[in-house]
């Protein structure tokens, strides 16, 4: 790739951007949030309803993204301001602070996961009720907190290629394998059908419900990771030979399978173990209570299996991770002309601290990922549309650069989705997101 006149890093290769930027969409908001939320929201009917924003909403909006960061070459505090003015740079403090919070809860589960990885060594607890309650906060929690936040670290220290985009090149492959496996393998077990059907039947009624075409729609944009500043930071490492429609795309399928295919894991292996009453309580209890001790009951075989389940879970939460945490670095760097060493201590080091509150109260969690997912992603989606906007002229000129052959046709569609269908929906999904916080 040729080489441009900023110091600015940038990534080797676009299958490297493809599968960092897919690394940071893929995460546990596919394996952990998704399978929670398709619970909740009728299964199959969300499922759809996901599909749906992910493609005509989630994807223009991660086009805006990557496109105003390649277009500024810079990350989000100063991508905001050298587009809107001095007073959009606040909502590009916003798309830096939101990252940060969401890595600060998403690297408690991840040192949950870490914890169980290890539990599935010596065997689950024979009380995994008990277990969960006493590992999921307190300072034991907090401890795996500061060893996920350490293994993020020492990947995002490195830089975007020798850092990032070389532990997405061996991790995203890494985690389709083992997720395609587990799919496989849970097929055969008696009962997974009432799983799949839990997972694959719509309900109609469901399908027209507004709360839950809401968290589908905040659902695509968490796993997507836009709204976040993730996809300016990631777009500002690129260059105008990128086709931002095609490997949009690409990143967006990739993001979708992980999500759908953990599903086919998730529900068929509850059912099938006789877990199904957990679907409807809390996936957070089926993925830490009733699959340990389901697990712990098959002897030697749930061990290993259960070791491998976890080790999905840990290298979806990396791949996130790793992003999440770059938001803060990039625009450290890029504001104050920091080291790298030195913007990842400090980016860190909040995100750790703050990380403490929800290891010490799970209610904290949660709320944190409501307020998070929402409101705050949602508001940053409707900011970068706002933005695309003054980025975009008639003929869509600067999307159109590093344009392939099967994107050309997809680009006046995509200027009408960028420009007008995408900013009305998500601001109509804001207005609700705000009404079921305040009303």
């Amino acid at each position: 790739m040729r080489s441009l006149k900023t110091k600015r890093e940038f990534f080797a290769s676009k299958p490297g951007f493809v599968l960092a930027a897919a690394g940071s969409a893929v995460g546990l908001g596919n394996m952990w949030r998704f399978s929670y939320q398709a619970s909740e929201g009728g299964g199959a009917a969300f499922v759809c309803l996901y599909l749906l924003m992910t493609i005509l909403i989630g994807l223009p909006i991660m086009v805006s993204e990557l496109l105003i960061g390649r277009t500024t070459r810079r990350s989000p505090i100063d991508a905001y301001q050298s587009l809107g003015g001095r007073v959009w740079s606040v909502m590009g403090l916003i798309a830096v602070l939101t990252p940060i919070v969401i890595l600060s809860y998403f690297s408690v589960i991840t040192g949950w996961v870490i914890r169980y990885g290890l539990d599935a060594f010596s065997g689950f607890s024979a009380n995994p009720g008990q277990h969960f309650a006493a590992v999921s906060e307190g300072w034991s929690a907090a401890g795996f907190h500061f060893i996920a936040m350490g293994v993020t670290v020492a990947i995002v220290i490195f830089g975007v290629r020798r850092g990032i985009e070389r532990a997405s090149i061996i991790l995203m492959p890494l985690l389709l394998t083992l997720l395609i496996a587990f799919a496989v393998w849970t097929a055969t077990l008696d009962g997974a059908m009432e799983g799949y059907r839990f997972y694959l039947s719509p309900s109609l009624a469901e399908l027209a419900n507004p709360t839950v075409i809401r968290q589908a729609a905040a659902q695509a944009f968490l796993s997507l990771s836009v709204g976040m500043g993730v996809m300016i930071t990631y777009g500002s490492y690129i260059d105008k030979e990128h086709d931002l429609i095609a490997e949009g795309a690409v990143i967006t399928m990739l993001d979708f399978s992980v999500a759908f295919i953990g599903g086919l894991v998730v529900f068929p292996l509850i059912f099938a173990l006789g877990l199904s009453a957990t679907v409807g309580e809390s996936t957070v209890g089926a993925l830490f209570i009733s699959l340990p001790a389901a697990f712990q009951e098959l002897g030697a075989v749930g061990q290993v299996t259960g070791f491998l389940f976890f080790a999905a879970l840990l290298l979806a939460g990396l791949t996130s991770a790793i992003s999440l945490l770059e938001v803060a670095v990039s625009s450290l760097v890029d504001r104050f002309r920091m080291k790298r060493v030195t913007a990842v201590s400090i980016a860190a080091s909040a995100a750790t601290v703050f990380g403490l509150i929800p290891a010490l109260d799970q209610e904290m969690l949660g709320l944190m990922d409501k307020i998070a997912s929402e409101f705050l992603v949602v508001a940053g989606a409707l900011a970068s549309l706002v933005l695309a906007r003054r980025v975009l002229s008639d003929s869509g000129d600067a999307l159109r650069q590093g344009e392939g052959r099967s994107s050309s046709h997809i680009t006046p569609v995509a200027l009408v989705l960028i420009r007008y269908v995408a900013p009305a929906v998500v601001g109509i999904i804001l207005v609700l997101a705000l009404a079921d916080l305040f009303l």
